[in-house]
C-alpha cells in the first residue's frame, strides 16, 4: 500500500489513467470485432469500410500509449491482407 503522499498521488493518477486506457482499448476491440464479423460473413464492402474505420483507431491507440507501435502495425498489416484476400 502507498504510504508517502507522492506514492498516494501516483496511485490516484494510475487509477484515472487505467480507466481512460480501458475505454480506449475497448473502443479498439469494438472496431476489430466489427471488422472480424464482416470478414467472417465474407461481405467485401462492409469489410473494406470496417477496415478503413479500424485502422485509424488502432493507430490512435498507439499515440495514446495503449498499444505498442509494432503490435499495431502487425495487426493492421494482417487485417489488410485478409481484406485484400477477400476482395480477390
Amino acid at each position: 500500500m502507498a504510504n508517502t503522499p507522492s506514492a498516494k498521488k501516483a496511485a490516484r493518477k494510475i487509477e484515472r489513467r487505467t480507466e481512460v486506457n480501458r475505454s480506449r482499448r475497448s473502443r479498439v476491440r469494438t472496431y476489430l470485432r466489427k471488422l472480424e464479423d464482416a470478414l467472417t460473413a465474407g461481405d467485401k464492402v462492409s469489410a473494406d469500410a470496417a477496415f478503413k474505420a479500424a485502422e485509424p483507431e488502432i493507430m490512435r491507440a498507439v499515440t495514446k500509449g495503449v498499444l505498442h507501435k509494432n503490435t499495431a502495425s502487425r495487426k493492421v498489416s494482417r487485417l489488410a491482407a485478409r481484406v485484400r484476400k477477400l476482395s480477390a
